[in-house]
């Protein structure tokens, strides 16, 4: 179970000396041109994923809050209970790193920091971060972990 903490605390870290980085070097919507569909930003995000209740007069902060804490309990759970399942117990890690970090700038700031931001001629990707690119990865593992053959 260390293993899997461990790597939590790892996208938790990276996840936050990113948005450090990006807070100390780019004001708030400042973009700087790195590829043709590429730019690093500086968004704040107040709502969930792409947004979602972004402008809904702050309630949101405290319930996805809550939300992070549920989850970040429930997969520690599940973590120490399905301790031999590697992919499973890898893509929850990913998971957790990742709620946990966004909460920390929820709870600190009041937003969550994105900065990656894809972009391919009128197409925009909504701009993320380090946590979320992590949770993304650890749900796109639990449903392949789900594709796998149960044992007999």
């Amino acid at each position: 179970m260390h293993k899997w903490l461990a790597l939590s605390a790892a996208v938790v870290a990276l996840d936050l000396y990113t948005k450090h980085l990006v807070l100390q070097s780019f004001a708030f919507g400042e973009h700087l041109y790195i590829t043709g569909f590429f730019d690093l930003v500086r968004y704040h995000n107040e709502g969930a994923a792409f947004s979602f209740l972004a402008g809904a007069g702050g309630w949101q902060r405290f319930f996805f809050s809550a939300i992070a804490v549920v989850a970040a309990v429930v997969i520690v759970y599940l973590l120490r209970k399905h301790k031999t399942e590697k992919l499973f117990c890898f893509a929850l890690a990913l998971i957790l790193g990742g709620a946990l970090g966004n909460l920390y700038d929820r709870l600190t700031l009041g937003y969550v920091v994105d900065f990656l931001f894809f972009h391919y001629q009128g197409w925009y990707w909504p701009a993320f971060n380090v946590a979320d690119s992590a949770i993304s990865a650890g749900v796109l593992l639990l449903l392949a972990d789900s594709f796998k053959k149960p044992k007999a």
